[in-house]
């Protein structure tokens, strides 16, 4: 069987490397890597190629490859984003701009579908005030898209830069098929949470980081209330939920943005986790006015029901199995506790 070449940008983010390892597992895949960073020692063997460098001016180096698959993972982070706006557009808006010519490109070309896997955000959303934040329960895809940070109008628009480009792209007549074949699928993904690797000072890493520290014996300030809850999602899900959708024939998809999520929890609920888990965990709360501003602005949970219909999504972990099952137990094993 011939194997499927597949682009993963932002190869040594905490999706990246968890994507990687499970494609390695897969089999039938030839993996060329990009990140700003070497490949760690974890997956280098799993890559056959790494190209180092920005991703905006490392675009025209793929121009001569037959990418079956594009995984876009490289992005600045919501909190960083918020600090240099314009950095964070460039390399979310234009790195994915130019992915997407590439494989608009290629799929026109030579008549073969691309697939563009582009992980979104419930960044996406933008509460108008806590109070329609907590009355509205778990929201659909198509409500509240008023993202109140940049990262967030970043994600909205690159959705809409996908669609653009697998449907409009090049189309002469609203009524004719559009000549290239790129396809384009995206899951705005809630806060994800790695047993493996350690938090990277995202806005929704303050249930990580907690735990983490619980499991440390060193104290924890919480960056928001003890009241601010938002969906989580175990990493496996998040890849489970990659590989799932890009094995969905595209025939059997009426969307190209779908929400997913797992449970949802308020930060004084993962502190009682954490104290249950390890007592006398040291734990208070001092809300950083910027980045509670950004957690108010994301809904309380997500209406998942499109993905569990069109390509029967289900996670694997709720709450009690994420930890009880999933994070816990590889926590305790890294610190010995």
């Amino acid at each position: 069987m011939t194997e499927k070449l597949v682009l993963v940008t932002g190869a040594c983010g905490e999706i990246g490397q968890a994507l990687i390892q499970a494609l390695a597992r897969r089999g039938g895949y030839q993996i060329v890597t990009s990140d700003l960073a070497p490949l760690p020692d974890s997956i280098k063997a799993m890559s056959t190629e790494h190209v180092q460098g920005d991703l905006v001016y490392k675009v025209k180096n793929f121009y001569d490859y037959g990418f079956d698959v594009i995984f876009h993972l490289a992005a600045s982070l919501s909190s960083k984003a918020e600090v240099a706006s314009e950095e964070a557009h460039r390399i979310n808006v234009e790195g994915t701009m130019q992915l997407l010519m590439l494989a608009a490109y290629r799929s026109e070309k030579y008549q073969k579908s691309v697939r563009f896997l582009f992980p979104s955000s419930i960044a996406a959303y933008g509460m108008p005030g806590l109070d329609v934040k907590k009355t509205a329960g778990a929201v659909k895809e198509d409500v509240y898209n008023m993202p109140q940070t940049m990262y967030g109008c970043n994600k909205l628009y690159c959705e809409k830069l996908g669609m653009y480009y697998s449907k409009f792209f090049g189309q002469k007549h609203l009524d004719e098929e559009p000549p290239c074949m790129l396809d384009f699928r995206s899951i705005r993904f809630p806060g994800l949470i790695s047993a493996f690797t350690l938090p990277s000072s995202g806005t929704s890493d303050y249930g990580p980081e907690m735990l983490h520290a619980a499991a440390q014996g060193k104290p924890y300030t919480c960056f928001v209330r003890e009241d601010a809850k938002i969906s989580f999602m175990a990493m496996p899900d998040a890849i489970k939920s990659l590989l799932m959708l890009l094995d969905v024939p595209r025939e059997k998809l009426n969307h190209q943005v779908y929400n997913i999520t797992a449970f949802a929890l308020t930060a004084g609920e993962f502190r009682d986790r954490a104290l249950k888990a390890f007592p006398g965990a040291q734990i208070n709360f001092q809300p950083n006015p910027r980045r509670q501003g950004i957690v108010d602005s994301w809904p309380e949970d997500v209406d998942d029901s499109l993905a569990r219909t069109e390509w029967n999504w289900k996670p694997d972990y709720d709450a009690d199995a994420f930890f009880d099952d999933y994070f816990l137990p590889e926590i305790r094993k890294r610190y010995g506790r």
